[in-house]
């Protein structure tokens, strides 16, 4: 069910609104498997980049029961936590545990740790990974967080500026303020390599950030994803938690 109360974002992002949490992971899961089955029609094989946290375990465990031909399709983050998938904070094991069980089992999963002592000394191995997944990417899902961060590119980090250039590297080591684990990030050049982003997002607070950041906001990371015009970007949002 959907919701008449829109977003004030700009005219060319899309977005969808639902009454509740669930119909949304429910609708975005529909929606990312129609893409990786039109992908896996058109070229044989199916790209997808999804984001950790716990905000996003309800659609990923609503995605890996959707049918569709799995073992075509490679699954990487957008993200990742420098630390090995049996730790509790990792994203690889939590896209492990909630996506890639029964049959999406058979994906493809392309970590971005690779066991070094840090992100930094992990970059080129990482970069090689992530090379050998075609792009662009079929489908990129993001999350958001309250103060306007997407993947690991949060407001005041080193190297802001270099992250969210569209010309800027692909792939990069970051440390976001008062974080305990250092991350690995795609940064925006990378994630716009992408036939469509969708941004799934709830909550009050988080309406208020994604609006004040379509009014100019450039302190928030998020405003540079919604003013560009390179990938669609399209938001799935719901007013409750």
């Amino acid at each position: 069910m959907t919701v008449d109360n829109a977003l004030e974002l700009p005219r060319h992002v899309g977005q969808d609104l639902f009454a509740d949490a669930p119909t949304l992971s429910a609708a975005l899961a529909d929606r990312v498997a129609g893409m990786l089955r039109h992908a896996i029609g058109r070229r044989g094989r199916a790209s997808l980049v999804v984001s950790g946290g716990r905000s996003p375990l309800p659609f990923l465990r609503a995605l890996g029961q959707r049918k569709l031909d799995w073992s075509r399709v490679t699954v990487t983050l957008a993200d990742e936590r420098w630390l090995p998938p049996d730790h509790p904070d990792s994203n690889a094991g939590l896209v492990i545990a909630n996506l890639l069980q029964g049959p999406a089992a058979e994906a493809h999963f392309v970590p971005l740790y690779g066991g070094e002592n840090s992100p930094g000394d992990g970059l080129a191995a990482c970069t090689a990974r992530l090379d050998e997944i075609q792009r662009p990417f079929d489908v990129v899902v993001l999350g958001m967080g309250d103060d306007g961060h997407f993947a690991s590119i949060f407001p005041g980090i080193p190297r802001l500026g270099e992250l969210l250039s569209e010309s800027g590297p692909a792939l990069a080591a970051t440390v976001p303020p008062a974080a305990p684990h250092a991350r690995m990030t795609l940064a925006l050049s990378a994630i716009l390599d992408a036939r469509r982003i969708l941004l799934p997002i709830s909550g009050a607070a988080k309406r208020e950030v994604i609006e004040e950041a379509a009014c100019g906001n450039e302190g928030l990371p998020i405003a540079t994803l919604l003013r560009q015009r390179r990938a669609p970007l399209h938001v799935f949002f719901c007013p409750s938690t």
